[in-house]
């Protein structure tokens, strides 16, 4: 079976093609300036590669879908249910869904939600301090980027021989930290939606929501205007004042001077080395840390920052290692009582995996 993986962005696709349960890479491309996700489809098409299903990375359907599902009413209902806690990732989706739909009626669109990886969280992780109808009403922690985490829990057991006390870090345009535990998330810091957590590009991360209200009243915002700015002029653009929050043109920045910059970097790093602390206790110590996403692979700047002060818990990092390597590596000295890994991530792979199984299951 040939499955089309599509990750999708707001006016982009990227794609691979996946020979399942091969898992051989047919094709892999990126499509620009994407209006019409039925044309984008049929351009794939025209490779003349066979796509016997879609495979879609969902993100957020609720309580009742955590995990894989083939679309139908109900995960369409939840998807629109839940567009309020990411409006954003939740109506690419469903535009998506509705342009392939109609550009080949019948063909199996599978759904693989975030949360899926993050649905062994044990309860006392997953609730918050809110009323009873709240939680009745699906306000709880979901967790996001699962997909990434699962594939790291896979690629540092493979490298380790083990399934390790791991602090996984997908640091990117979106960034979350996940704790795993016997190769299971146990905490992440993303909750009841992609907002949460730490700062990320143009998204806020975690801020007191008495301090939302106040600004609401104070200024007389609507609902959909606080929505905007927090989700699109906020984190580390709204800390740095540079669109587009770029860790890439921060770095820059603040090599250049800018304070602000700099600053954002800093507030950056320390919720990072926060993080790890924190799940350094929830598991009861740590073995392995792997840093992933457009800035965790990529920036050894970032990762020296976010480990530097992290040697109490065995942390040592090896300077030639982490600024000299390439590829899939660790990037701590050989004698470090923690694993410190630079790897890549394939979510494609992941989201093939399990729509495999949804889809074979479904055959049999």
């Amino acid at each position: 079976m040939n499955l089309l993986v599509p990750n999708l962005g707001s006016t982009s696709l990227k794609y691979q093609i996946l020979e399942m349960p091969g898992e051989a890479v047919l094709a892999k491309g990126k499509l620009e300036r994407v209006t019409d996700y039925g044309g984008a489809l049929e351009c794939i098409a025209t490779a003349g590669i066979p796509i016997d299903a879609i495979a879609l990375k969902a993100v957020h359907g609720g309580p009742d879908y955590r995990g894989t599902f083939l679309v139908d009413a109900g995960v369409l209902a939840a998807m629109r249910r839940y567009l309020a806690a990411a409006a954003l990732h939740n109506a690419i989706y469903l535009a998506a869904i509705d342009g392939f739909e109609k550009a080949m009626p019948g063909l199996p669109i599978v759904c693989a939600f975030e949360p899926e990886f993050h649905s062994t969280m044990p309860e006392y992780a997953r609730l918050y301090g809110v009323p009873a109808e709240w939680r009745a009403e699906g306000v709880v922690k979901y967790g996001f980027h699962g997909a990434s985490h699962q594939f790291i829990a896979g690629r540092v057991r493979e490298m380790l021989g083990r399934n390790p006390k791991l602090v996984s870090c997908h640091l990117g345009g979106s960034s979350s930290i996940c704790a795993i535990a016997g190769g299971h998330s146990i905490d992440t810091t993303m909750g009841f939606s992609p907002q949460s957590g730490l700062e990320n590009a143009t998204r806020s991360g975690d801020v007191d929501v008495f301090a939302v209200l106040y600004m609401m009243e104070r200024r007389g915002w609507s609902v959909e205007e606080v929505r905007r700015q927090l989700a699109q002029a906020s984190g580390l653009a709204g800390l740095s004042g540079i669109a587009g929050g770029d860790v890439r043109d921060l770095e820059a920045a603040a090599a250049a001077g800018n304070r602000s910059a700099a600053l954002a970097l800093a507030v950056f790093v320390y919720q990072v080395k926060k993080t790890i602390g924190a799940y350094a206790a929830a598991m009861g110590g740590i073995e392995a840390i792997a840093f992933t996403g457009g800035i965790g692979e990529n920036s050894a700047r970032l990762r020296a920052a976010c480990c530097e002060g992290l040697e109490f818990l065995g942390v040592q990092l090896d300077r030639e290692r982490n600024e000299a390597g390439a590829g899939d590596r660790p990037v701590s000295t050989a004698a470090s009582p923690v694993t410190v890994l630079a790897l890549a991530t394939n979510e494609e792979l992941i989201v093939a995996r399990r729509a495999w199984e949804v889809l074979e299951g479904r055959a049999r």
